[in-house]
């Protein structure tokens, strides 16, 4: 006996479902190899804002004058990197405001009148005069606004260095850290160069161990040269007049920078783990530990908790790191993102209008384009 069910006809489908939607397209997964690469750099921060105020002890003074070689143009690079697609596209410029503008001008308000309550110096607000951290938001917003100039000039790179070292041949003042904005320049461009198969060949074993070697030998050779070297040049903020040399030494100087500096971030990013960690998710939210991390040392300052006698030990000092990295990670942690969104990633979509293109006119919600203009003017 057959089967019923073997020679029941089969209904035809219908219609409307015989071309079954095509499934959404996958969202690109993040790399882990740049979120670990954050994570550890915002360590590399806290920390050296820690050892900051124990510059008396030469073995932090070391460690200190180390990481401030390379830090800030480790991140920046990598901002660069992932800005290779910046437009001035209605969604990404609403992003550089609420992302990036807006937790500028936050931060800018916040720590003044942080300092005023706590540190009880004059309240003062300027937008104009970035916050020891905020400097970085603030020249941010400007390189990403550059970024489609970049994009289509041959040498890039050359250029924004040629910039750079001009940058400190004269006083350009003190607003908006304009010497770091331009200075620093350099970096952000290097990113925009890179592909992602030049980051590739820093995950190779063989770069692993170059990168280990490097950051050693960096590290060793700081300690004999901290005494011969002010430590201001790695702030990048300051022309060569208050540095005390020539503009052919400072430019000398700044071009030796440049490739310690790039130099060091290749065997930074060597040695970065390229798997998923316990720590790779943090990597996503680093910008908060960067921003709210100085409301605690800034604290620790004005209650003189930093002069105390034996943090100027050894132990101490593993103390002050380890305490550094733990207040780094929790700053990054899910509690503080959740508590924190509101300032440095706001939504804001009430502050923003369908984009408003020449010739064109909302009228009843809808966009009609205007008649042409007739005897040759304007049309």
């Amino acid at each position: 006996m057959s089967d019923p069910a073997a020679t029941a006809t089969v209904p035809a489908p219908a219609p409307e479902a015989a071309a079954a939607p095509a499934p959404a397209p996958r969202r690109r997964e993040r790399d882990p190899f740049f979120d670990n690469a954050k994570f550890l750099a915002i360590l590399l921060v806290v920390i050296g804002h820690s050892l900051a105020y124990r510059l008396e002890v030469p073995l932090a003074k070391g460690l200190y004058m180390f990481i401030y070689m390379f830090h800030m143009p480790m991140f920046i690079v990598v901002t660069g990197y992932f800005s290779r697609n910046w437009t001035f596209a209605g969604g990404k410029a609403r992003k550089l405001i609420t992302n990036v503008g807006v937790p500028y001008v936050v931060f800018e308000i916040a720590y003044s009148l942080y300092d005023w309550t706590v540190g009880r110096n004059k309240l003062e607000v300027s937008l104009l005069d970035p916050y020891f951290l905020t400097w970085f938001l603030c020249a941010l917003f400007f390189w990403r606004l550059s970024t489609p100039v970049w994009q289509q000039i041959r040498w890039p790179l050359a250029v924004a260095l040629v910039f750079s070292l001009l940058s400190y041949m004269s006083d350009l003042g003190d607003s908006l850290d304009i010497h770091r904005l331009i200075g620093l320049l350099p970096f952000y461009v290097l990113g925009l160069i890179l592909k992602p198969e030049h980051f590739e060949l820093l995950k190779k074993p063989a770069a692993r161990v170059f990168g280990w070697v490097t950051l050693a030998a960096g590290l060793a050779l700081m300690y004999p040269a901290m005494a011969h070297f002010n430590r201001d040049w790695l702030y990048w903020k300051h022309p060569h007049e208050e540095l005390g040399v020539g503009n052919v030494t400072g430019t000398a100087m700044r071009l030796a920078m440049f490739v310690a500096a790039t130099v060091l971030v290749a065997a930074f990013l060597a040695v970065v783990p390229k798997r998923r960690t316990w720590f790779t998710r943090l990597g996503a939210t680093t910008l908060y530990a960067y921003l709210l991390h100085g409301f605690i040392t800034r604290l620790l300052e004005f209650t003189d908790w930093w002069d105390a006698e034996w943090l100027n030990t050894v132990p101490g000092l593993v103390l002050v790191i380890a305490g550094a990295a733990a207040v780094g990670t929790f700053l990054c942690s899910k509690p503080v993102v959740r508590c924190m969104s509101w300032a440095l990633e706001p939504k804001m979509r009430w502050a923003f209008t369908p984009l408003r293109r020449p010739g064109s006119q909302r009228s009843n919600g809808k966009v009609n384009k205007k008649e042409p203009i007739r005897n040759g003017v304007g049309g």
